[in-house]
Order: structure tokens, then sequence, then C-alpha cells
């Protein structure tokens, strides 16, 4: 079903193009890959689809992928007394990380679903950018801001985008992978339990 809908999306939003991200957990919920230029079309192509009717959009995730390291295994030909001898030598690149929008949809009218749909930004430092797909799902609207508040990904076209869990002088992403938890809970506005008692020593 999911190589038609990509077929179907393909052909219905000139110029765009999606990958199918494989899911080898026994739930085996595939997803579509879409760039966010072409993102609100794909969405909207989805929403009003007479064979699709993706009307409901049930859920809004935040995935942060760290920088990588990858060996590649590289063949070279060197000259050792005069004979041209291949040797295999391992080299080591950074595969730059980056922020994700996932969005599971389905369709109350035809009830089917869910068709998952992903987005990533460039980056996770200054190109976190990603289109808002509330003005397709208003049910997206909360999610999306969850997500600008714990992960950082800045949504193009929100209706209300600010923080909805931490308080608006908060500084940094709680649910990136490589957040560091402050030791200074002076302004934290509701301390209880283990964070009262720093906010205490920090009065102290």
């Amino acid at each position: 079903m999911l190589e038609k809908i990509k077929a179907d999306i393909e052909a219905a939003v000139p110029g765009c193009v999606l990958e199918i991200i494989p899911n080898g957990s026994p739930s085996g919920q595939h997803s579509l890959l879409v760039e966010p230029a072409y993102a609100v079309e794909v969405a909207r192509f989805l929403r009003d689809s007479a064979a699709l009717r993706l009307d409901y959009c049930s859920n809004v995730s935040g995935v942060d992928w760290l920088d990588t390291e990858i060996s590649e295994k590289v063949k070279l030909k060197t000259l050792a007394d005069g004979v041209e001898q291949e040797i295999e030598e391992v080299r080591k690149r950074k595969s730059p990380g980056y922020l994700e929008a996932v969005y599971h949809l389905y369709s109350i009218e035809k009830k089917h679903g869910p068709v998952i749909l992903r987005m990533r930004t460039e980056n996770r430092t200054d190109k976190v950018h990603l289109p808002s797909l509330t003005p397709v799902w208003r049910s997206a609207e909360f999610q999306e801001r969850e997500i600008f508040d714990l992960y950082g990904i800045i949504f193009d076209g929100h209706p209300d985008l600010r923080r909805i869990l931490m308080w608006d002088e908060f500084e940094d992403h709680p649910m990136r992978k490589d957040y560091v938890e402050p030791d200074d809970y002076e302004y934290e506005p509701t301390a209880h339990e283990d964070v009262l008692v720093k906010a205490n020593q920090h009065k102290a």
C-alpha cells in the first residue's frame, strides 16, 4: 500500500520524490520521508485524496539524531619494490545529525491508517526549520509546539509557536540527546522533590 501511496503522491506533486523508510520492528510500520519544501503539498494530498482521506493526525513526535561516525573501507593502489599492490584502508567520516518530526495519520472517514510521514531538518544547530502542518491538520498544533519546546524544531507557518511545557525564560531543549541538566535551579518556578533540594542548596 505504501508503495502505491508514494507513486500517487509523486504523480500528483511535481518534483516531489519520497523515500520509504523501513521499520524492522514487529509493527512493520514503514514511513514516508518527504523533503520539507514539498511537505505541505503532500499533506494536503494525503488529506484530500478521495482514495486516502487521511483527515486525522493522531500524533506528532520529535526525534533527535546525533552526529555519527561512519567507517568506510577504501581500496588503494600502491607501489612496493616496483610492484603495484592493492591495499585496503579504513577511513572515517562524520555524518551530521538532524532533527525529525514524525506524523501518524489516519482516516476517520475510511477507517484506515496509520500512514506515517517524516520530515528532517538540515542539521541540529542553525538549520532547524520545518514547515508546520497545523494548517492541514489542526490537531498538530499543540504537538508541534511541544516538539519546538523540547527539541528545538522551528515550525514555519505555525499559528502560535511558543513554549508549551517549559517556561518562557528556559534555555535549551530537554529532549535533545546531548542535553545537560543544569545545576542551578534558582529560577525553577515549580521546584519539588530532588529539584527543590537543589534549589534550596543554591539559595543557601
